[in-house]
């Protein structure tokens, strides 16, 4: 009998620790591991991982007023790099942004088509204006001699506009002033700090400047 009284008391016991647990792993399960957030790395300046979709009112507070989330430019988006804001969104939820590590934007326009709003207009190619892609040159591996690379040089949807192999050296990657921060060079950087992101293109001390 005491066996039993003593086993009892123990599943008792357990029954209530897991009950008080239980409160702390729902709230774990709910928080937002991965909340997209304007500076991934404070000590980088500008720097973002997260960009607007092609074609979006520059202004992000006025982008957020204008997008009523729909949700009609994540259906189209072909490589399924749109992605919308949820729980970490605050006035943001359900307004679209693209992380460029995960998955960059092609420059299809189809979101910009769709949009039945003014929060994405059809824009030019070369108007359009996600950012500017920026490489730590500390970072990649051709600039710190480690091996020849080129993946961002590559993918690069707008070519030599955008992005060239540095003149008198020609495997070390600079950005042009015709690159609009699709992210595709993000996206497919080998190196694992990923040397290269996006920065918001008034940030840049001079966007002519190669970078």
């Amino acid at each position: 009998m005491e066996r039993r009284g003593a086993l009892k008391k123990l599943t008792t016991a357990a029954a209530l620790l897991a009950a008080s647990a239980a409160p702390y792993g729902f709230s774990a399960l709910l928080s937002p591991k991965h909340a997209p957030a304007r500076n991934k790395a404070p000590n980088k300046a500008h720097r973002r991982n997260y960009l607007r979709p092609p074609g979006a009112i520059k202004d992000d507070d006025a982008f957020v007023s204008a997008c009523i989330g729909c949700g009609l430019c994540g259906e189209v988006c072909p490589p399924r790099c749109i992605r919308f804001h949820a729980r970490d969104g605050a006035a943001s939820v359900n307004t679209p942004y693209i992380d460029p590590e995960d998955k960059a934007c092609i420059l299809c326009n189809k979101c910009m088509q769709v949009c039945p709003t003014e929060a994405l207009t059809e824009t030019p190619l070369d108007k359009i204006d996600m950012g500017l892609a920026r490489i730590d040159r500390t970072a990649c591996y051709p600039w710190v001699d480690r091996g020849i690379c080129g993946a961002c040089v590559s993918i690069c949807p707008l070519g030599s506009k955008a992005i060239t192999f540095k003149m008198y050296n020609q495997y070390r990657p600079v950005i042009e002033k015709g690159c609009v921060g699709c992210g595709l060079c993000v996206e497919v950087c080998p190196h694992p700090s990923v040397p290269i992101w996006i920065i918001d293109r008034p940030a840049a001390s001079g966007a002519t400047r190669k970078v």
